[in-house]
């Protein structure tokens, strides 16, 4: 695994700032424009990643008292807890995406080692220890400040986090079936394998444009022969 407990915690910082310039003197017309993701204004994704704040510092106070408090009540709730925040006016959105992530920061700063090794269950079911959150935060803020469609792109984020996310993002696609492909960053020398039927398909691109085909993003890879990359499926 190439990344650290460090390493998250700087990302998230990082990522945070992102956002926060992108999003900074927005009213109801940038709020209200669309997101790089199908389906979502960018309200949707400012209320998304707000209620992640909230919901990952539901793990922080797990990891800082023992009492289970899980993400999110239910995948519904989460849903409609999105749906309503993206109906807020601008101003509100703002605040609530500020004085979340204030929250979570503070909250994970609170936390002495020895709570930091408590395992808490994240929103996919999966145990792990409370260390964990801070990456879980980075890759929101960070791939999310993509999203916002608000000229930020991968090329803008730091080599070390894309080969991080690369790993992640291949070791849970592993586990679903497709075709195998072999991927190159041509920039970096650096590869990675999705293991899944047939010859592998050997695909490339910048250290950047891999890390966009793997999260599903917009993206330049292509085949050795030019050819489009293979389309993969949803990446979680």
């Amino acid at each position: 695994m190439r990344r650290g407990f460090d390493d998250a915690r700087r990302w998230t910082e990082l990522g945070t700032e992102l956002v926060r310039s992108a999003t900074a003197g927005w009213g109801e017309p940038e709020m209200s424009a669309p997101s790089g993701l199908p389906g979502w204004t960018r309200k949707h994704l400012i209320a998304h990643l707000a209620a992640n704040a909230d919901a990952l510092g539901n793990l922080v106070h797990w990891a800082a008292t023992g009492e289970r408090t899980p993400m999110y009540s239910s995948p519904e709730q989460r849903a409609a807890d999105i749906e309503a925040g993206a109906q807020r006016p601008a101003h509100e959105l703002t605040v609530w995406l500020r004085e979340s992530a204030e929250r979570l920061a503070a909250a994970m700063a609170s936390l002495d080692e020895r709570q930091w090794r408590t395992e808490v269950v994240t929103a996919q079911g999966r145990t792990v220890p409370a260390t964990e959150v801070p990456w879980m935060r980075a890759r929101e803020v960070c791939v999310h400040a993509v999203d916002l469609a608000a000229n930020v792109g991968f090329s803008d984020l730091p080599a070390d986090f894309l080969t991080a996310l690369a790993d992640d993002v291949v070791v849970k696609r592993g586990a679903k079936p497709g075709t195998a492909v072999a991927l190159t960053a041509t920039d970096t020398g650096e590869t990675w394998r999705l293991p899944g039927d047939g010859t592998p398909v050997e695909v490339g691109g910048s250290l950047a444009d891999v890390t966009a085909y793997l999260t599903g993003r917009p993206h330049a890879v292509a085949t050795t022969d030019g050819s489009p990359a293979p389309d993969l499926a949803a990446w979680l």
